[in-house]
């Protein structure tokens, strides 16, 4: 019998925080590493404010930062990608799991 993939708006498990990409990059680079957003923003090109709102989970990290942060910190961009892609993908089933829980799967659901 196939698994069903379900929302978290149908299951009554407590759910871990969503974890933000700039909260990874703080605490699993800059703080070991003992590197100031402003010291970052200047080796790799950009904007502070870009990396602060990063930080503060209030932007996104783009393709362009990415390949900055993958070549300053010797990893890949689809790390940051994977990050930023999988915090996306949770906040959108926070916010609409009961809408998608209402999409019936082709062939199966029909009317």
């Amino acid at each position: 019998m196939p698994r069903t993939l379900r929302s978290s708006t149908t299951t009554d498990m407590k759910k871990l925080p969503n974890i933000h990409p700039g909260e990874v990059l703080q605490e699993e680079f800059l703080v070991p590493l003992e590197i100031t957003a402003y010291r970052l923003a200047k080796d790799i090109g950009i904007p502070q404010t870009r990396v602060s709102q990063i930080v503060k989970g209030e932007r996104r990290i783009t393709a362009d930062t990415a390949l900055r942060l993958s070549r300053y910190f010797g990893n890949s961009p689809r790390f940051w990608l994977g990050l930023q892609n999988d915090f996306d993908l949770e906040e959108e089933v926070r916010t609409k799991g009961r809408e998608f829980d209402g999409i019936g799967r082709a062939g199966r659901d029909a009317a």
